[in-house]
């Protein structure tokens, strides 16, 4: 059977350095791009297991190390609860430092602030790979394109006619390279946006699980909010403990 003389195995034998440059550019931000969506998502669905964990296994134990026991290990919640249970004990241990320059409601929130926040920063890991391929991977296409492009007006120059065998193979060129550049970013910006929703429903979890863990460590009941509708049809929240 006859290769394809149009092909990518022929564009990439026929090809010069630009063009060998240019697709070995858009294989690597492919590579690179596809690791971090594969690698977030997976990341992402262990969280979601975990967040189950927290909103109903923890709060249905009798007790603070049962509880903790359901979150599992190496996710955020856990990351969290530990965090505020190191905060608790640390501020009883130096309850004679601490208590006249910091309330311990204060501390604990301060503990699992940072907790969020380092999580917050795990999340957002990777997702600068995604946005620059997106956003920078048609230009890179776009430059091989160009490149074909002007190999076809070259043919056409040195054989003085524009005959189709002389330009196919150039044309042929540009327009494998704009659909790998399109091949890459179309991908990659997909996963951005998809991801940035995941971490952000994520952080919003984990901020609730927070503050539930605060209203736990402080008065010792879990907190939960009611909506009351007033007399003039204004929503008003209302925190209980339960």
């Amino acid at each position: 059977m006859q290769a394809n003389p149009y092909g990518l195995e022929s564009l990439w034998i026929q090809g010069d350095l630009i063009t060998k440059g240019v697709t070995t550019i858009l294989v690597v931000m492919s590579i690179a791009s596809w690791y971090v969506i594969v690698t977030k998502a997976l990341q992402l669905l262990s969280y979601r297991r975990a967040s189950h964990a927290a909103g109903h296994a923890f709060w249905d134990t009798t007790n603070l190390t049962e509880g903790v026991a359901t979150l599992g290990t190496n996710n955020p919640f856990s990351d969290i609860a530990h965090a505020g249970i190191t905060a608790m004990r640390h501020h009883a241990a130096h309850k004679g430092h601490l208590h006249d320059q910091l309330l311990v409601s204060d501390w604990v929130t301060m503990s699992l602030r940072q907790a969020i926040d380092e999580t917050s920063g795990k999340l957002q890991a990777g997702m600068a790979v995604l946005a620059s391929v997106g956003s920078t991977a048609p230009f890179v296409g776009l430059l091989g394109t160009v490149w074909g492009i002007y190999h076809a007006l070259v043919s056409i120059g040195t054989s003085g006619q524009a005959s189709i065998d002389k330009v196919a193979g150039p044309v042929g060129e540009a327009l494998i390279m704009t659909a790998l550049g399109l091949a890459v970013a179309i991908p990659a910006t997909f996963g951005y946006n998809a991801l940035v929703r995941s971490n952000k429903s994520t952080i919003a979890k984990l901020n609730k699980f927070g503050f539930d863990l605060h209203a736990l460590f402080i008065t010792g009941a879990r907190s939960c909010s009611t909506e009351i509708v007033g007399d003039n049809g204004a929503k008003i929240v209302a925190v209980r403990s339960t």
